[in-house]
């Protein structure tokens, strides 16, 4: 696919937000200019922003630059002091605006809904009655926290006017997605209250309308690293090759690593192998106090885009005992395919959300919340598994996640199809494309 005369925008809270979409919008923005898109752009959050609200954030200087073609823009905000919300997402509205006003042909991609859906539909509502003739293609793309943070929320509370807006506005883009199967049965679920409360009919075009596009990763940045440079960086943190448990995300209850803390102190493979816990999140200091003064679990809250595929790979085995939360379940694990394209130890994880979707029958499957069967999980990989078995195993789970390869999703979710009417297709990635998969 060539599109020398077309831009692509991707509406999104970009690096050095940690977080999936982040990592989805990069990869997409890189294959895009290897399509011949001849201007991609990631409008996004000034950084202050981003810090204020208290996401966790990768290491400001060490964020991997994009390639040429690829422009990250953070418009200022609009209006003074007395506008005291909605001022940044007005200057992103502004410059899509803008960017809408000039004759390229533009597809508008928004990640995450709220605000970035809003952006994207009030932006080119503007151009068109400005008379710009805009020629624009809208894809909104819904990850769980769409639901379980907005319109589930909105459900709990009785406050079914946001519910209402969010949906309108997902659905008054020219295609709708969901980053999984489990997903889009969740956008349908709550589409189905909100109908039976309201006696509107968003589930029925949620149904026929919503596909999934699985989320895009740069596969070869985790395949066959640098024996060299796993060993230097293993070395600079204390640690050893298949001498660390790895459990590598943002350090919240719903992850759970509360549990994983527990499993390791109560397991006999703690007297082999220690804890490694990567990432920053909200439950941070929680862990840090629940582990004590226990030297074996060591933190880490500055690993960079370079530095994870190495742990990843060093690693005797990868933990995302992920549960769900209210706020929170697990849209699909995009570290769980990242560690098994790494080629690290066996992935112990939980059938939350849209991990069984990430991981195939590759894993080794606990209860979620279930602190004895993750402790026995632990000890089974670390103490019983051969060395053959663990081979086989990462062999397994690499040949699953090389399916999830950027190219091969960027190709699916921009397939030509944005006249052709509205169907509903999920496409394993473990599948053949056909003409008309989306």
């Amino acid at each position: 696919m060539s599109c020398p005369d077309r831009r692509l925008v991707i509406v999104v809270r970009a690096d050095p937000v940690i977080c999936g979409h982040s990592g989805e919008a990069r990869n997409l923005a890189e294959v895009a200019v290897t399509r011949g898109f001849a201007d991609v752009r990631l409008l996004t959050w000034p950084i202050p922003v981003l810090e204020a609200a208290g996401l966790p954030l990768k290491p400001l200087d060490r964020i991997q630059p994009y390639s040429d073609g690829i422009s990250v823009e953070r418009p200022d905000p609009v209006g003074d002091y007395r506008v005291p919300d909605g001022r940044h997402v007005a200057g992103l509205t502004g410059r899509l605006v803008e960017l809408l006003a000039e004759p390229v042909p533009t597809t508008c991609l928004s990640m995450y809904l709220t605000p970035h859906a809003n952006v994207v539909i009030d932006a080119v509502r503007a151009a068109e009655a400005a008379g710009f003739g805009t020629d624009v293609h809208t894809i909104a793309k819904a990850v769980g926290s769409d639901v379980t943070n907005v319109i589930r929320s909105c459900l709990r509370t009785g406050r079914f006017g946001a519910a209402v807006a969010t949906l309108t506005t997902y659905l008054a883009h020219d295609e709708v997605v969901a980053v999984s199967e489990y997903t889009r049965d969740e956008i349908v679920g709550a589409a189905e209250a909100v109908d039976r409360r309201l006696g509107t009919r968003f589930a029925e075009q949620c149904r026929r309308r919503v596909t999934v596009s699985y989320p895009p990763i740069d596969t070869s940045a985790y395949l066959d690293p640098d024996p060299s440079a796993v060993d230097a960086t293993l070395a600079r943190r204390g640690l050893v090759r298949d001498g660390y448990v790895l459990f590598l995300s943002r350090v919240t209850r719903a992850k759970g690593v509360h549990d994983l803390v527990r499993a390791y102190r109560a397991s006999a493979s703690r007297n082999r192998v220690k804890l490694v816990l990567a990432g920053r999140g909200p439950a941070l200091a929680e862990v840090r106090e629940l582990a004590g003064a226990d030297d074996r679990i060591l933190f880490l809250t500055d690993v960079d885009d370079d530095e994870k595929p190495l742990l990843m790979h060093g690693c005797a085995a990868y933990a995302l005992p992920t549960k769900p939360e209210p706020d929170f379940v697990e849209t699909f694990g995009i570290a769980l395919t990242e560690t098994m394209l790494a080629g690290g130890g066996p992935v112990i994880t939980t059938l939350t959300g849209g991990t069984g979707e990430a991981v195939g029958d590759t894993a080794v499957i606990v209860e979620a919340g279930n602190v004895a069967a993750l402790t026995s999980a632990l000890d089974h990989v670390i103490l019983e598994m051969t060395a053959i078995e663990r081979r086989a195993a990462a062999d397994r789970g690499r040949e699953y996640a090389l399916a999830f390869d950027r190219g091969r999703i960027f190709d699916d979710l921009f397939r030509a199809r944005a006249h052709a009417p509205a169907t509903v297709t999920t496409l394993h990635p473990h599948q053949e494309p056909t003409a008309d998969a989306g």
